[in-house]
């Protein structure tokens, strides 16, 4: 007889740290847009309809009545619900990509214009500007006024120098008015903030540009606006970045969730010149860490896995811990190196983690959430791996 052994360390989940305070109602989504039918065990082809998502990335609501915008990135289109949807499978009014609801393909299978996307992400809404990253256009498409009618054009491109061009970096290199990949927009205090992630920066405009092919006015995770090495070309440390892909501003702070370092990078005070340095960092010991859960294989209250999403939920930060499937929260009073979230979604406890807890997904699991984006007592959810999107009560 052989005897076989290994000499690996046996994976062993740690103890239960005790019931984790919940973030979001406990009886789950109010509302489930896209794969409705999997709740009942149903597996349906993910066909293009009014009803249907693959792969959502990116959502937002303009207000709690809506309008409620949502990327859905492997349709290549935006699905907007004129108003904010009441119940589960609830169909789209408009759609923006693609000539009809039925229709799919990057760029509509035809020439890229002011109405076509090719992997859309970031969604951001305020008032009645609506920018939304075209990731694999390698731009930003503007909305200067809401659209009412499917397909309406935006009004600007950044990024390009036109809504015809495509190539990442205008086909040259980086500069202050090129993309590369961008994945994130967010739009606060009348800035427009965009995760240039392809180019390992984030960028700022001071003001929502007007006109097309504007240069940004701020750059972060790089010293100047031509460099897009990986964290800086440096070791890991409080200024470089990998995979950037969110940004939030919260009074004073700002927020980046820099994903391909298992990190929300924190600046105490509003940067305001290039390549200023971050104060913290969450979900990491110190600078130089990079590993997904610190190294473990199971989380903590303290750790990330790829977080691609941030969102203010009241006085509480939420993060989208993407591979780890779940939504973490900190007050916002009490973020610090490395501390612990107080709130979670989507798992039963801190240390556990698992697409949907290891089971069918149910009405408050996740399965990989990309995209988070909050509306007064309202969190949104692009729960990507359950192709759908989530209208989920905040918890006082």
């Amino acid at each position: 007889m052989t005897m076989r052994v290994s000499l690996a360390p046996v994976r062993r989940q740690p103890e239960f740290d005790g019931e984790a305070p919940a973030l979001l109602a406990a009886d789950g989504a109010r509302v489930i847009l896209g794969n409705v039918s999997s709740l009942n065990g149903i597996v349906d082809p993910i066909t293009p309809s009014p009803s249907t998502l693959f792969g959502p990335r990116g959502a937002a609501l303009a207000s709690e009545d809506g309008p409620l915008f949502v990327a859905d990135t492997g349709h290549h289109r935006l699905l907007i619900w004129s108003r904010t949807p009441r119940h589960d499978g609830a169909m789209a009014d408009l759609v923006i990509g693609q000539p009809n609801f039925e229709s799919e393909g990057r760029n509509a299978k035809t020439s890229p214009g002011p109405a076509t996307l090719n992997v859309p992400t970031g969604v951001a809404v305020s008032g009645e500007v609506l920018a939304v990253a075209d990731a694999w256009n390698h731009r930003v498409l503007i909305w200067h006024g809401l659209p009412t009618h499917s397909n309406q054009p935006a009004d600007v491109v950044l990024g390009q120098s036109d809504f015809e061009s495509v190539l990442a970096n205008r086909g040259a290199v980086a500069a202050a008015d090129t993309l590369n990949w961008c994945y994130g927009v967010t739009i606060a205090d009348g800035a427009l903030w965009v995760a240039d992630t392809g180019n390992r920066r984030v960028l700022k405009w001071n003001q929502i540009p007007a006109e097309s092919g504007a240069p940004a006015d701020l750059v972060l995770g790089e010293t100047d606006f031509v460099t897009r090495d990986s964290n800086a070309g440096c070791a890991v440390a409080d200024v470089g970045m990998t995979w950037p892909h969110s940004i939030a501003v919260l009074e004073r702070h700002l927020l980046i969730a820099d994903a391909g370092n298992n990190r929300v990078m924190i600046w105490d005070e509003q940067p305001e010149t290039n390549g200023a340095p971050c104060t913290f960092v969450l979900g990491q010991q110190d600078f130089s860490g990079i590993d997904h859960n610190t190294g473990s294989y199971y989380p903590t209250s303290a750790t990330l896995n790829m977080p691609y999403s941030i969102a203010r939920v009241g006085r509480r930060i939420a993060i989208a811990d993407t591979a780890n499937s779940r939504i973490v929260a900190h007050d916002i009073s009490d973020l610090r190196m490395f501390s612990g979230a107080g709130y979670l979604a989507g798992q039963a406890g801190f240390h556990d983690k698992g697409d949907n807890r290891w089971r069918a997904p149910q009405r408050d699991s996740l399965c990989w959430p990309y995209g988070i984006a909050v509306c007064g007592s309202t969190i949104v959810v692009a729960d990507s791996g359950n192709n759908r999107v989530l209208l989920w009560d905040v918890e006082p």
